[in-house]
């Protein structure tokens, strides 16, 4: 069935059961599991000075180099897993992308035939609000997507 799976994760308790879900099924099918982390591109250092969010580019340096910091160790952690199930993991980090962009990147260029994608399953005002990106892969995408509540 499902050969190579795409297992969106931000680290979040929700992302978590996706995680979660997605080596149990890879190791179900006995499918391979590539699990990638998505960072957002920051406005320029203009842009972030004049909002006030930092006083020096080395402050937004910082802040970029913690979001790395702690995208490479959530993406350690899902491949901890994973290869603690006897499954075959790998793992992208794709910076400076929308997350749902980012993900139908990575199942594309990656040749994934199952995203595995967790959703809060927000309708409405809420929805429109904060938006889905769980919807926007799951409309956009060329493969079956699971989505995880």
């Amino acid at each position: 069935m499902y050969k190579h799976i795409l297992v969106a994760t931000d680290g979040s308790d929700l992302a978590n059961k996706g995680v979660t879900q997605g080596i149990e099924l890879a190791k179900e099918l006995k499918a391979k599991i590539t699990f990638v982390s998505v960072s957002e591109q920051l406005p320029s250092y203009g842009v972030v000075v004049a909002a006030e969010w930092a006083t020096s580019p080395s402050i937004l340096q910082e802040y970029t180099d913690h979001v790395n910091k702690a995208t490479i160790d959530i993406l350690k952690r899902a491949r901890t897993l994973a290869e603690e199930a006897g499954i075959k993991a790998e793992a992208i980090h794709i910076e400076n992308n929308s997350p749902a962009a980012g993900i139908l990147s990575a199942a594309k260029s990656e040749d994934c035939d199952l995203i595995v994608i967790a959703s809060h399953g927000r309708r409405g005002v809420t929805k429109l609000l904060l938006g889905s990106q769980a919807a926007e892969v799951l409309s956009q995408s060329e493969v079956p997507v699971l989505i995880v509540k």
